[in-house]
């Protein structure tokens, strides 16, 4: 957390912003100008991090209603790859958007400096790519940049839908989307806590994923388990690490996405990976998706001015310290499940060993039906099994696993088996 730099944070918020335009369909040629510029910056950003693999990774998209002609999209992608075999095949991705939009979607031309929407995220990645550098993580770190967020989602599609088909231990995504300006004032309820909006940042997170089949619907309804997905268990896991590091407060929101917009996370989710957002508390609308203007004197535009570096850097803090604890950590115990095999007022729950030789041993977190989080944790010791008083009717359950040097897994929600 501590190579995390403000100042630097914010030069390559003003670098990407100074393409002029980085629209999908913009310039490719030139050195200063167009996404082409930009992704080939953003390649060298990433071949300069000791370890890191980059490469740009180029597909067709066939014709579709934002690109009508179809176009050749350019992702950036670095690869940092894990040191431990047993869990090098394990993927951790943070994700930020690379293209823009003015206030024509259509137009390649105008300028759309998109310093906000994506730049902050993008220089997300870089930074946790730079505070990365040179480390030995057990598992994988992918760092990616995606062109044509702003035309449907299509690069972190093509690359998600791509990685599912060569059957990617995909475990995680922190997207991250609009995370620069913090200046706009965050609205409390009444009796609600005031939050300065500086001092924190809001984590969606989908419940049902999509299209489940029969069964699986069958299973989350007779369990309960409509907030219980692995993305929803990773975004927990944020706050959990946001916690333990004392890192910038993650405001945990319990939908995929905010109303009328999208982001990448969901062509993840969508894919059948868990993947959260993480984006600003409160948005200024006049600065996003807008022509670079003034009107009446007040200022439009997607512009560095407006962005933070300090904050851009607290959200990659928290965004690294979850990458480390994530890859350093065991993965989650499989098939973790309650035992209704008959009628009893007590729980035994079992599971299986996660694969790492580092475990040390494994946690049952609890929590009550109608609360947010985990509420309570028992060491349970090197075991599959073990056995409370409680009432399964009346509490949700997890398992994870610990490692020798601390290191937790996201918690694996207990299902319900005979057996």
């Amino acid at each position: 957390m501590a190579r995390i730099d403000a100042r630097r944070a914010m030069a390559s918020v003003e670098r990407l912003a100074g393409f002029g335009t980085r629209h999908t369909l913009s310039e490719t040629t030139s050195e200063t100008r167009g996404i082409g510029a930009a992704r080939r910056w953003l390649r060298a950003e990433l071949e300069a991090c000791a370890g890191v693999e980059a490469s740009l990774e180029a597909f067709a998209a066939p014709p579709m209603a934002r690109l009508p002609d179809g176009a050749e999209i350019v992702n950036v992608v670095g690869v940092l790859r894990g040191s431990m075999p047993e869990a090098a095949e394990r993927r951790y991705y943070v994700v930020g958007h690379y293209d823009t939009i003015n206030g024509d979607r259509m137009d390649p031309t105008r300028d759309a400096p998109g310093a906000n929407d994506d730049a902050s995220g993008t220089v997300v990645v870089l930074e946790c790519a730079r505070a990365l550098a040179g480390m030995k993580l057990d598992a994988t770190i992918v760092f990616l940049c995606t062109a044509a967020e702003e035309q449907g989602l299509v690069g972190a599609r093509f690359h998600a839908d791509a990685a599912r088909g060569r059957k990617e231990l995909i475990l995680g995504v922190l997207s991250n989307d609009i995370v620069g300006d913090p200046s706009v004032g965050y609205v409390t309820m009444p009796g609600q806590e005031a939050m300065a909006s500086d001092t924190f940042v809001r984590v969606f997170s989908e419940g049902v994923p999509r299209n489940p089949s029969a069964a699986e619907l069958a299973r989350i309804r007779q369990l309960g388990a409509e907030s219980d997905s692995p993305s929803r268990q990773l975004a927990r896991f944020v706050s959990y690490v946001a916690q333990r590091e004392a890192t910038l407060r993650p405001r945990l929101v319990f939908r995929q996405d905010r109303f009328l917009r999208g982001g990448d996370h969901s062509a993840f989710n969508d894919a059948g990976f868990a993947g959260v957002r993480f984006t600003v508390p409160a948005e200024d609308y006049s600065r996003q998706h807008v022509d670079v203007t003034e009107r009446d004197g007040k200022p439009y535009g997607d512009v560095a001015s407006f962005v933070s570096g300090s904050y851009v850097a607290s959200v990659a803090k928290l965004n690294v310290a979850t990458l480390v604890h994530l890859a350093n950590a065991p993965r989650p115990p499989g098939n973790p499940r309650m035992i209704t095999a008959q009628l009893e007022t007590g729980t035994t729950l079992r599971w299986e060993k996660s694969p790492e030789p580092d475990v040390a041993g494994y946690e049952v977190v609890w929590r009550e039906t109608t609360a947010a989080d985990w509420q309570g944790v028992i060491d349970v010791g090197d075991v599959t099994e073990h056995a409370v008083d409680v009432s399964k009717d009346n509490f949700f359950f997890g398992v994870r696993a610990y490692d020798k040097e601390g290191y937790r897994s996201p918690a694996a929600f207990a299902g319900a088996s005979e057996r």
